[in-house]
Formats: structure tokens, sequence, C-alpha cells
């Protein structure tokens, strides 16, 4: 859906790192590398700065690294968060969603 350009994607810079650590020890450095290089050409990297860390650690998720994924996807106005972990952003002040929701959400 990203790649037809229906709906746009968003992953935080600190994501990018999680997602290189876990797909290095699934797939070595290289092919981690090129992955990350194919998945920033079509999603938007959003940052995390200080306001992005004061927000998350003055909310009311008992999740730092959620608090500052939800926290960064408000502040850059995302609509919508994405998770299997829906349970874990029940405090995030934004709507969040399963993958099958929002597949659902779309007919």
């Amino acid at each position: 859906m990203i790649d037809r350009k229906i709906i746009a994607g968003n992953i935080t810079a600190s994501s990018v790192t999680d997602i290189y650590y876990i797909a290095k020890k699934e797939k070595g450095h290289t092919d981690s590398i090129s992955f990350i290089k194919n998945l920033v050409e079509v999603v938007e990297v959003i940052g995390v700065d200080k306001r992005v860390i004061i927000n998350a650690l003055t909310s009311d998720m008992k999740d730092f690294e959620d608090a500052v994924l939800a926290s960064a996807s408000e502040l850059n106005e995302i609509e919508v968060i994405i998770t299997r972990n829906k349970s874990d952003f029940k405090n995030a002040r934004l709507r969040v969603v399963t993958p099958e929701e929002f597949l659902a959400g779309l007919k």
C-alpha cells in the first residue's frame, strides 16, 4: 500500500537502529543495510528529539520505547499507529490499530 501511494508510511529514526539490529542477527550486516536503504526509500523517517522525549517521559504509557513512538507520531500529526502490540498503546492519545483492523477498515 505504501509502494502504491495508497498510504504514507512513517517510522521513527530510533526504529531504524532497532530494525538494523534485529535484521543483522538474522541476515548479517550487508543484507540489513540493503534492506534499510530500500525501506527509507518508501517511508518517511521522523525524528526523535528533546520534545519527543519530554512528551514520552510525561505520558501515561508504561513502556518508554512505545511512549517515544507515540509521542513522535503525535507531534508529527500521524493519524494512526499500526502495531501488533495494540495493548502497549492503550494510553496513547492517537488511534492505534492492529494490521488486521487497519485492513478491515479499508473495505
